[in-house]
């Protein structure tokens, strides 16, 4: 195995944003009326892009609502970031600038806006260690469908079996599985690895700095 291309994950991957999420959609769900899901539920829902999200926690809402949720959503989380602002996880600079040494191309499929995911890149700067990125606007497929990598191999002219996907939910797992690529899942987000091994993850890793021994 010869990995010279990374796709990670952003949320529950590279960046703890999983207390910052469940608060702003606890809030909107407050603001809406309408019951307001547990913290477990919540988290149930990171990665998935906010309209599917939020059809999840209120299959009851019609599309109107469910477009207005959204926008709730994109001002409160803007707000809570300021009170939970979201970390980097342990060792992830380090790691990045390993995988960069080894001359390792790090890119990103992410359900999160672009605009939201480059302003968390540039003020945790770490944009410099991701020659490509795509988010929510970017494929007409999301997660699981494995349009993201298939799109970024195209892009970067790059093969299936020299190919990685790095991420922390099931359907990451299943959209490089989909894709015919490696996949690795992380315990340190949201899911557990029982989750990650069941949607066939090829490694599992309790640390991002772990990756450096599968590569």
């Amino acid at each position: 195995m010869n990995i010279k291309l990374i796709i990670f994950d952003f949320d529950g991957t590279i960046m703890d944003t999983k207390n910052t999420i469940i608060a702003a959609k606890q809030e909107t769900l407050r603001q809406m009326g309408v019951d307001v899901a547990d913290e477990q539920t919540c988290a149930s829902t990171i990665g998935m892009s906010a309209k599917i999200g939020f059809q999840k926690l209120c299959p009851e809402l019609s599309e109107d609502m469910i477009d207005l949720c959204m926008k709730k959503y994109r001002e409160i989380f803007d707000e809570t970031k300021k009170v939970v602002p979201p970390v980097l996880f342990p060792n992830m600079v380090e790691t990045l600038n390993e995988l960069k040494k080894k001359g390792i191309v790090c890119t990103i499929a992410t359900s999160r806006g672009h605009n939201s995911l480059v302003e968390f890149l540039e003020s945790m700067n770490i944009a410099k260690f991701f020659s490509y990125i795509l988010a929510a606007e970017d494929t007409t497929l999301l997660k699981p469908n494995a349009e993201p990598v298939k799109k970024t191999l195209i892009d970067l002219s790059c093969s299936l079996e020299n190919t990685l996907v790095v991420g922390d939910m099931p359907f990451d797992i299943i959209m490089g599985k989909n894709a015919g690529v490696y996949t690795c899942g992380v315990t340190y987000g949201v899911s557990d690895k029982k989750s990650l091994l069941e949607a066939g993850a090829d490694w599992i890793i309790d640390s991002i700095s772990d990756l450096l021994e599968i590569v």
